[in-house]
């Protein structure tokens, strides 16, 4: 691992720990040069999962998109980094349970509207307008009822 503060290759592993539900470990780390300390982040990629859109087009699943996607929904808002990430990781994890190979956008998007509805109202409005493609006022309308009714 490079070191982040002046580039040495030899860094040594001083603590590793699991996250709650075990998809990340984190590991903090030395540099053996300069030793100064810093931490790394490892978990499982879905880089073999294919994404089957709404066209029939399909692509590598790809956690940047997710993560812009929710990240617009929640700029301006209360919400942590660390939150946003962790609703991604439950996503993640939900796809490595349910699919091999294949998964369709709209579970994806399904799962984003889940965890924010239940996190900020905002947020959840501002991504189902994109995801649903809202033509107009009266669509955008009875979304907001259905969220006032819970």
């Amino acid at each position: 691992m490079k070191c982040p503060f002046c580039g040495n290759r030899e860094t040594k592993v001083i603590d590793s720990r699991e996250t709650e539900d075990g998809s990340i470990i984190r590991r903090r780390r030395e540099c053996m040069r300069c030793k100064k300390r810093f931490s790394t982040y490892e978990r499982i990629e879905l880089g073999d999962i294919i994404v089957i859109k709404k066209d029939g087009r399909r692509e590598p699943y790809n956690r940047k998109k997710l993560m812009t996607g929710i990240s617009k929904a929640c700029e301006k808002r209360p919400i942590s980094y660390d939150k946003i990430n962790s609703i991604i990781e439950a996503i993640e994890q939900k796809i490595r349970s349910k699919f091999i190979t294949e998964v369709p956008s709209k579970f994806i998007g399904d799962q984003v509207m889940n965890y924010l509805k239940k996190l900020d109202e905002v947020a959840y409005i501002r991504f189902a307008s994109v995801y649903r493609q809202f033509k107009d006022i009266t669509r955008f309308e009875k979304e907001l009822k259905k969220l006032q009714k819970g």
